[in-house]
């Protein structure tokens, strides 16, 4: 498998004993590593040092290693401690600042037990990373390969997109989404399926994003109006979007992609009551939209875009009601298209709905509040995160369900970590992404704070070859990571 594990970082946990002996060379800095000169000064003399930051030591120093321009790239279980154009989002800055007005401080300062950096060093740090945090010869990291494999998760609770390289599992940008100044909590994000482009919509805003997936660029935007729009399915030619608003009377927009233009609303006064995840047919014209609060779903027939047909399908062959009962939360449909999977969060259950007349075939008990679901094209897995699980692993919170979609079985339960949440899979890789929201104080402690108010998150990864966690992986992003989607 075709991945490199990242080493682990911690500037806080137990930082003073492994950097009580760092100390400076005494030798002459030989040259300065393909940092630019300015930068190069600074890292090497102060950072890479003897008993610090440099190939001999990095290990006993948190795992970072500073000696090289490459080097500072493969960060630790952080992800980079530099990200480009982010000054906001660099850790490496937050621990080498000791003017709050700058931006953050944290503790431990950096060089430790050394004399901080001063006004004029901080600011060529920052600057340099501004513009990008460019090598000697002005090469911007991660910014030579248009056709990179990429994976995407939002961060809900800063108005952030977190973008990382699918072959290293490094953590390399931040995107700012949004429109509208106040947080609007980016709730789900979808890559087109040519891989040009991806989409973010919002929970408390009331537009739908696109972005160029090359340089992770804005476009454009195409407003909603109100509402809590929460997720959203593309048509498997990706020039359509179906965009769901989560609340009591809901509503459905239909988006056109290339011109980013609204084509259709449905809803109105007791039509879609709590609608939330919704799935697309082979044939791209029956949508499937769950009702969140029941035991049912809809079934939109869309052969006609400007007239559906909705129609409501009960999950247990009682007649549908907005009772609180099995409270359906996503769909999705295996890759022959004969059947379906639908997380039930009330009843803790996956129910297996046959796709031609929509029967009930099997009910597959879960972990606590099933959520989200991603399959494998490669093997026969459905991962299913059950974000808020107590029971499957006691004195842990969350789990991850592996179902074998031929069979209705349950293959085995993983804990990813702290509450999972948005996943995906890698085939290509024979992995598993998995978020982990965090938002709970009981929760593991984050590495750092930023100037975003919540308690950053972080994502994990299972090797579907074993089903088990690639070891030492565990990469923090910002605040409440909750959805993630794969650029092949």
């Amino acid at each position: 498998m075709k991945f490199y594990l990242l080493t682990y970082a911690c500037f806080l946990t137990g930082l003073a004993l492994l950097f009580v002996s760092c100390e400076k060379d005494s030798d002459p800095v030989p040259d300065n590593r393909d940092y630019p000169d300015a930068v190069g000064e600074i890292i090497i003399s102060r950072c890479a040092t003897s008993g610090c930051h440099n190939d001999a030591s990095y290990v006993a120093a948190g795992g970072l290693n500073l000696t090289l321009w490459e080097t500072l790239f493969e960060g630790s279980r952080g992800g980079s401690p530099v990200i480009p154009y982010r000054p906001d989002q660099s850790f490496l800055l937050f621990f080498v600042n000791t003017n709050p007005d700058e931006g953050v401080v944290l503790s431990p300062t950096m060089p430790f037990n050394g004399t901080p950096l001063n006004a004029d060093e901080y600011a060529t740090l920052r600057n340099w990373i501004a513009d990008g945090a460019p090598n000697a010869d002005g090469a911007i990291k991660f910014a030579d390969d248009p056709q990179r494999r990429k994976f995407y998760v939002t961060n809900q609770g800063c108005d952030l997109m977190s973008v990382f390289d699918a072959e290293t599992g490094t953590l390399m940008r931040y995107i700012d989404v949004g429109s509208e100044g106040a947080i609007e909590s980016p709730h789900q994000v979808k890559v087109s399926p040519d891989g040009k482009f991806w989409y973010t919509v919002f929970f408390s805003g009331t537009v739908l994003q696109k972005f160029n997936a090359v340089d992770d660029s804005f476009v454009s935007e195409v407003t909603l109006g109100t509402g809590s729009w929460n997720t959203f399915r593309l048509s498997s030619d990706g020039k359509l979007a179906f965009v769901i608003d989560w609340s009591a009377s809901g509503t459905i927009a239909v988006v056109d992609l290339e011109n980013m233009q609204l084509l259709e609303m449905y809803g109105g006064s007791g039509v879609f009551e709590w609608p939330h995840g919704s799935m697309l047919n082979q044939a791209d014209d029956v949508l499937y939209v769950t009702a969140q609060h029941g035991n049912f779903i809809y079934k939109v027939d869309i052969t006609d875009l400007s007239q559906p047909q909705i129609e409501k399908i009960s999950l247990n062959a009682s007649s549908p009601t907005t009772i609180s009962w099995l409270d359906p939360h996503e769909l999705e449909m295996i890759p022959d298209g004969s059947k379906y999977f639908v997380t039930c969060q009330e009843s803790n259950e996956v129910r297996v709905m046959q796709t031609s007349n929509d029967s009930l075939l099997a009910v597959i008990p879960t972990g606590t509040f099933p959520q989200e679901m991603a399959l494998s094209y490669d093997m026969p897995y459905l991962f299913v995160t059950c974000t808020e699980d107590v029971v499957t692993f006691p004195g842990k919170i969350g789990s991850v369900h592996v179902i074998d979609y031929t069979t209705n079985t349950l293959v085995k339960t993983i804990h990813t970590g702290f509450q999972p949440h948005g996943i995906a899979v890698d085939d290509e890789m024979g992995l598993v992404y998995v978020a982990h929201r965090n938002v709970n104080s009981s929760g593991p402690p984050p590495h750092h704070s930023t100037d975003c108010a919540g308690r950053n998150g972080y994502v994990t990864m299972i090797e579907m070859s074993t089903l088990e966690l690639v070891p030492g992986y565990k990469v923090e992003v910002s605040v409440d990571p909750y959805s993630v989607a794969l650029r092949n």
